[in-house]
């Protein structure tokens, strides 16, 4: 069996390990996000405890200030695409993301930052008292439209994580694509439950598991500490790692970007099938042409139909009824699950003494059957938005099973538009690319070609 080879066999395996995988993150995640902030009341002479100290306290910035990073953004943005599309340079993609990590994350702290923002306008749109800022807004909708215009450039060399991630890969190994898919569908999740904590609770968890972020700002708690090292160590060997397979961004920049205006193309001029830049692409972005995938198992075959109908159905039935059971535990993120769960405990003599939390509850004079009916609602409302998650995660793992099993016909070896980075990794070794540079002649093309197919062969053994 080749290599890239779609089978039936090959989907089931999919469906199956990402169903588990989106179980345990789902089932887990009660435990894993920090907790949201609770409506405290006001009690004279008593001063309610700090629940969470920031990592850094924002000052106000002035309107010159904002109009400045966004112009900052919007620059960036522009020469990112112009690198990776009309100069067709990995060199000067790099310089540009070197730029971004220093001003964007380092001096600026990692507070120009698309991927939060997203929480912004969900809560916006969630709740009536919250106005989200039109700097946020604009810092949201720049990339959305550049990835509609120019493909994923905003992750080429502007987005500080991304950059910090890309200038981090220096041995970078690939990891079976069946492996990548699955993992890639994590972002999906994080994304969809993201808006589901931040609407219902108030909670940017984006933010909170940002792995840059304590570099940026020089600080935070072991833990982000501890998952900082662990994806920086891992994005030296896996590239990109959060970038792949936890960003909520790109999950949205995996929906848009297929659909771009313009892309990066990998041959100046006709493909000549030599597939040296599937070999050096570490993303697993690069798709053969359809029929290279045909022969190693595609095709459009009736019971490949019939498969796929039975798949979609019970996918589609699934995985909201098993995300809709989550919503219990899921819920335990809320501050007034947590608050009802202490009380009743300290009510039935599960636990003795009081917390910060039960004893300011207590001295509200808030009934505790208000509480407990206030803990059911937001239960309720955890139900509903898993549910939903649930079936935004099967419609994503849907439309990969339907691209693997009908992919579109391809006459030379592509990027795929939602995966690819626009990094220009492939650039380097296309031989078509480098003669238009004027490295390479007709004369020494072939021989060219066999030294690094050669050289390939050997790192693999």
């Amino acid at each position: 069996m080749g290599r890239g080879e779609v089978t039936g066999k090959t989907v089931v395996r999919l469906l199956v390990v990402t169903t588990v995988l989106a179980c345990l993150v789902l089932e887990k995640s009660g435990l894993a996000i920090a907790e949201t902030q609770l409506v405290r009341p006001e009690i004279p002479g008593y001063k309610t405890p700090d629940w969470e100290a920031p990592l850094q306290q924002a000052t106000p910035r002035t309107l010159a200030a904002e109009y400045f990073d966004l112009t900052i953004l919007g620059l960036g943005l522009i020469l990112a695409s112009y690198f990776a599309l009309r100069l067709r340079s990995r060199r000067w993609l790099l310089l540009l993301a070197v730029g971004a990590v220093v001003w964007l994350g380092f001096l600026r702290k990692g507070c120009i930052c698309s991927i939060g923002a997203i929480q912004n306008v969900v809560l916006s749109l969630s709740t009536a008292s919250y106005t989200v800022p039109m700097f946020v807004v604009l810092i949201f909708v720049l990339p959305l439209v550049f990835t509609l215009l120019f493909g994923r450039t905003f992750c080429a060399a502007v987005c500080p994580l991304g950059a910090f991630q890309e200038l981090l890969a220096l041995y970078p190994v690939r990891i079976p694509q069946w492996v990548d898919d699955v993992l890639g569908l994590l972002a999906h999740i994080f994304l969809g439950l993201a808006i589901v904590v931040t609407s219902i609770s108030g909670v940017f968890v984006i933010c909170q598991y940002d792995p840059m972020v304590s570099f940026f700002r020089l600080g935070g708690s072991w833990e982000i500490w501890l998952f900082s090292f662990g994806v920086v160590l891992l994005g030296i060997f896996v590239a990109r790692p959060y970038c792949r397979f936890l960003c909520p961004l790109g999950a949205i920049f995996r929906i848009l970007s297929p659909f771009s205006r313009w892309h990066l193309r990998i041959p100046p001029e006709p493909c000549i099938l030599c597939r040296l830049c599937e070999g050096v692409c570490p993303y697993n972005a690069i798709r053969r042409p359809t029929e290279l995938e045909s022969a190693r198992g595609g095709g459009r075959s009736r019971s490949a139909l019939y498969e796929t109908l039975v798949g979609l159905g019970c996918i589609l039935v699934l995985f909201p009824l098993l995300a809709y059971g989550m919503g219990p535990a899921v819920s335990r993120l809320d501050r007034r699950v947590q608050l009802a769960e202490r009380v009743w405990q300290e009510e039935t003599g599960l636990v003795e003494g009081t917390t910060d939390a039960s004893e300011v509850f207590r001295r509200s004079g808030i009934a505790v059957t208000e509480l407990y009916r206030q803990a059911a609602e937001v239960e309720e409302k955890y139900r509903t938005g898993m549910a939903i998650l649930g079936f935004w995660v099967a419609l994503v793992l849907s439309g990969k099973w339907i691209q693997l099993r009908f992919p579109f016909p391809r006459t030379e070896y592509e990027p795929e538009r939602g995966k690819c980075f626009s990094c220009g990794r492939c650039l380097r070794f296309c031989p078509l690319e480098r003669k238009r540079l004027g490295l390479l002649d007709a004369e020494s093309l072939d021989v060219y070609i066999a030294e690094q197919l050669n050289r390939t062969r050997g790192e693999k053994h």
